[in-house]
């Protein structure tokens, strides 16, 4: 496997650059240094306003005419941080709105330690430690969303902060290994807001339009409020298919006896128009109690079509197994999904030591897809096949806290939850060999079907407790305990699935001076990984390449390593993990901060996709199948250094330049697989960011830029399979024209240097080698966008 790359940059260098840089904060400088005051690991509740007293110094004039003005208390991102006993990064408004992103994964990459799947530029699922899919704790105000759901469909317009844990908690939950992505919506103030953000994308000659508005004011003086945000986009992209596969035959001395090279090339076209809109409703009750209203709906349409055109050199026979059966294929399809969600959140202040917090969620999703393909041999009908999948999910969750604050300094917490989803799914299948007929059921889904009636159900209890000893050390334990039970029928039979977690927690701070300018941290916990639902249940998907029920070819015949199939695995155990975080942060006098951080997982029953010769029910002779399997134990461990300052406080003369940077360095190693190469699943050797923002001092102008980068990567999945991963480089920049403090007009680029992004890889298996190989162009971003507050 052959592909030219452009040099990577080294560790050493960025680890040059750190002195240079790092992730944003406000350009004027703090007020003075004073104790930030404890701060429990859930988030803080919204600052009330502070009350206005008029100054009795100079009488005002019956016809004078005062602006009025109305002052916010908040805190800085920095000091929520610090204040917290776990270690912990929060990404307020101002950061999310620094490049004017358009996913919330563009705000993360630019965090320590955080990385994205997908092409550059393009968002993708999140990943904490570089860990693939899973191992990152994704929750949207302290909840998880159901199966279906992507934080990318969340516009970073309807988020009031970020909270990044890298170890758990017993409150936010131990399904952490890597870590836990806290998002919280926008919240209700006593305040008015009303802002206007229109903008327009620009990708490849297509424009994609996004409207957003949100509202918020107080409803009266007793400390009622209300927010909503909605949000409209459409959006369009057109993708490049570039695929090879190099199959080589080859004796038991090693000799290649035959080589033939699949080669695959079309696009494909996507359109996707979606509506979000959330809220808030915070109400206050007698005593002194509180009760908000959380409605949260996504509605989103898609269409797509794509084509492509294959060619095998030299042509074989159709009795070989590598013969292809066509030669075009094309492909439409339209997809509908829309999620409600409500969730009631009450607060109950039981006396001047304890309060009550519940919440209540109910939600339905609803998922519908179609689509039509259609395979030719040039001008000869080959096969058409329809398919239309209907899913619904039904969800409901609730959880119960108490808190008590003791006298000598002890937060005790103690709270129980429970979750549960219920998915149904439909699926109609028909093929057609005869051109014009409407097609009969799918050969291979006859006798054992594809509606799947799945349900899991979650419950927790958990115990902490948080407490300062003196000026200096602050100390947090907690115990949690989970159990999660997944049940399945479908015509493959009943499934079930049962598991239960005991996960201790440990963290500590050390603040090396009273005013925790500086201060070193430490963490001892367990942490889990459940199988989801997906994993467990996973419908049966035939491999296309090597299909079932073609009357043409042998009934089932065995397909190979490149061109698996596909099914759920019901006997699969949690993954547990024991982890060691070590970290050390200074806060510099100007709103700045150097931190490092060592983080250390030991995980046994490690979950992994491969794919494994074996017998299934559907064929005569064993096929290659992909199944999630526990497959043994694994050890990771890393370093994040972190450093964000202003460069005057270190050059004197020099302009207030905010810098950051960060450089991540990450090691595993999966026992059983053999190495070098034998990471985890998607875990690059590291990941670097380097960025500035400056505002003129003559002009009403911000300019920021910022560079992302990730190597390429090489993983041994098995023994048998190899894979190579694309290096990403993603440069993006900012600048914004501040009109008036209500009219600003941004202009931004992502990716400005745009990469061909691909993956192969290698699979040896007996007498047999394939190379496979996709890559694709990736592409500039444009986005103008006008903010206004009326």
């Amino acid at each position: 496997m052959t592909r030219t790359r452009r040099p990577a940059l080294q560790p050493l260098s960025f680890a040059l650059l750190l002195a240079l840089g790092s992730s944003a904060w406000s350009q004027t400088a703090p007020p003075a240094e004073a104790p930030p005051q404890k701060a429990p690991t859930s988030p803080p509740a919204p600052a009330s306003p502070p009350s206005r007293a008029r100054s009795d110094a100079a009488p005002v004039k019956p016809d004078a005419r005062l602006d009025r003005v109305e002052i916010q208390g908040t805190s800085r991102d920095d000091d929520q941080r610090r204040a917290s006993t776990a270690s912990k990064i929060i990404i307020g408004r101002e950061e999310i709105e620094r490049y004017g992103d358009s996913t919330i994964g563009e705000v993360l990459k630019r965090l320590p330690g955080v990385t994205t799947g997908g092409r550059p530029g393009r968002g993708g699922e999140i990943r904490m430690r570089g860990m693939g899919s899973g191992y990152t704790q994704i929750l949207v105000n302290g909840e998880r969303m159901p199966p279906g759901f992507s934080l990318d469909e969340l516009p970073p317009e309807q988020i009031e902060r970020i909270e990044v844990m890298r170890a758990p908690t017993a409150e936010f939950g131990a399904r952490a290994i890597a870590g836990t992505i806290n998002v919280v919506l926008r919240e209700a103030l006593q305040r008015r807001l009303n802002e206007v953000r229109v903008a327009a994308a620009f990708e490849r000659d297509h424009v994609t339009p996004h409207l957003s508005w949100t509202r918020n004011d107080k409803l009266d003086d007793n400390g009622g409020a209300y927010n909503f945000t909605v949000n409209a986009m459409q959006h369009k992209r057109v993708d490049d298919i570039h695929s090879t596969s190099l199959t080589q035959l080859v004796d038991p001395q090693g000799n290649v006896t035959r080589q033939t090279l699949l080669t695959n090339l079309g696009h494909a076209d996507d359109q996707r128009k979606s509506l979000n809109m959330t809220g808030r409703l915070q109400l206050r009750l007698d005593g002194g109690d509180t009760l908000a209203i959380q409605p949260f709906v996504m509605v989103n349409r898609g269409t797509s079509a794509s084509q492509f055109n294959q060619d095998q050199t030299p042509a074989l026979p159709t009795t070989d197994l590598d013969h292809i059966r066509y030669t075009d294929a094309s492909t439409d399809g339209s997809s509908r999904a829309a999620m409600a969600r409500l969730n009631l959140q009450w607060n109950k202040r039981i006396d001047e030591h304890s309060r009550l917090e519940s919440r209540v969620g109910v939600g339905r999703m609803t998922m519908n897809s179609a689509s039509h393909r259609e395979e030719d041999n040039g001008l000869a009908f080959y096969r058409t096949q329809d398919d239309d999948t209907r899913s619904r999910d039904t969800s409901w969750s609730f959880s119960t806290k108490l808190t008590h604050q003791l006298d000598n300094e002890h937060n005790l917490v103690a709270g129980l939850e429970g979750e549960g989803t219920r998915r149904n799914q439909t699926r109609t299948c028909l093929q057609s060999y005869v051109e014009g007929s409407s097609g009969a059921p799918c050969v291979y889904l006859a006798d054992f079907g594809d509606n799947v009636d799945a349900s899991t159900r979650r419950f927790a209890a958990y115990a902490q407790d948080e407490w300062s000893l003196g000026k200096q050390w602050g100390f947090y334990a907690g115990l949690r305990w989970e159990g999660i039970k997944t049940e399945s029928t479908s015509n493959l039979g009943p499934i079930s699935n049962t598991s239960s977690v005991l996960t201790p927690l440990l963290h500590a701070v050390y603040k090396l001076d009273e005013k925790s300018k500086e201060q070193i941290r430490a963490s001892l916990t367990r942490s889990y990984r459940a199988p989801n639902l997906n994993d467990i249940v996973g419908r049966l998907s035939i491999s296309n390449r090597y299909a079932c029920g073609d009357p043409t070819q042998p009934p089932c015949t065995t397909n190979t390593i490149d061109s698996p199939d596909r099914m759920g695995n019901p006997g699969l155990k949690p993954e547990m993990a024991t982890g060691v975080e070590i970290g050390y942060e200074k806060y510099l006098s100007k709103g700045g901060l150097l931190s490092a951080n060592f983080f250390y997982r030991r995980i046994t029953d490690l979950i992994r996709s491969q794919a494994m010769l074996e017998p299934v029910p559907y064929s005569p002779v064993p096929r290659y199948v992909v199944r999630p399997r526990n497959i043994g134990d694994a050890t990771t461990y890393g370093v994040e250094l972190e450093a964000k300052f202003r460069l005057d406080e270190y050059l004197t003369d020099a302009l207030p330049v905010n810098l950051r940077s960060n450089l991540s360095l990450f090691h595993s190693a999966v026992d059983g697989i053999q190495g070098p190469n034998n990471r985890l699943d998607q875990q690059p050797r590291y990941t670097a960011n380097l960025g500035a923002d400056y505002r003129l001092r003559t002009l009403p102008l911000t300019l920021g830029a910022s560079l992302n980068y990730t190597p390429s990567n090489l993983l041994q999945q098995s023994n048998q399979v190899l894979a190579d991963i694309d290096k990403k480089r993603v440069i993006d920049a900012f600048a914004m024209w501040t009109f008036s403090p209500a009219v600003a007009l941004r202009v931004s680029a992502s990716n400005l240097e745009p990469l061909s992004y691909g993956n192969g890889s290698l699979s040896i298996t007996p007498g047999r080698i394939v190379t496979s190989e996709s890559t694709g162009r990736s592409f500039t971003v444009w986005q103008v966008r006008l903010e206004m507050k009326v």
